[in-house]
């Protein structure tokens, strides 16, 4: 599969076959090719957690315990789905890989937004390398990858944020699905001086 055809061809996989965690090789192929974005005085400032097996469980216990302590009512019903809702995020795949936005504090030349943006980059080097091996994925986030039991869970730094959670398996979507996008043309202005 070429560069064009991954990019035009890539989609976020909802749902996952309950199968076996990826193995060890393939999770590193994908970890590596995320490391090759593009980052600014070369920072890279990122760092990676994969998460399978009983580790999944362990977060979602963590999730469960800090959506219980965050509900005003945890005992209403709809509090308790929103909570079993919450626990049930890192159920979803087989594997998962935390990306970690985890910067240089000493480099003095590190732009903050240069490194959340070489963060993304990586991750979407990473998805177009999963789907080049026909592994489903999605990259998603939330307010419970920001909280403070689910840091300390993967012993984070204080300034070390979660950008997101890439989930990886098998694809248990039943259709293709068709994705539209604003003409590029309706986003982009030129600058060429002679309109000016």
């Amino acid at each position: 599969m070429n560069v064009s055809d991954a990019i035009r061809t890539r989609r976020s996989v909802k749902l996952f076959k309950d199968t076996e965690p990826l193995d060890r090789e393939t999770v590193e192929s994908l970890i590596e090719a995320a490391t090759w974005a593009p980052n600014h005085y070369f920072t890279e400032p990122w760092k990676f957690f994969v998460v399978q097996g009983e580790g999944r469980e362990q977060l979602s216990d963590v999730m469960r315990k800090w959506a219980t302590a965050k509900a005003d009512d945890p005992g209403s019903p709809e509090a308790e789905k929103r909570i079993m809702k919450v626990a049930a995020k890192p159920m979803l795949a087989p594997t998962i890989i935390i990306v970690v936005l985890s910067r240089d504090l000493d480099n003095k030349k590190a732009v903050y937004t240069e490194d959340v943006c070489a963060v993304a980059a990586a991750v979407q080097n990473l998805l177009l390398e999963a789907h080049s091996k026909g592994i489903g994925a999605i990259w998603k986030s939330g307010a419970a990858y920001h909280a403070e039991p689910v840091k300390d869970f993967f012993k984070l730094r204080q300034d070390e944020e979660i950008l997101g959670a890439v989930f990886l398996g098998e694809s248990d979507m039943r259709k293709d699905v068709k994705v539209k996008r604003i003409p590029h043309r309706e986003k982009t202005e030129w600058i060429t001086g002679e309109n000016q």
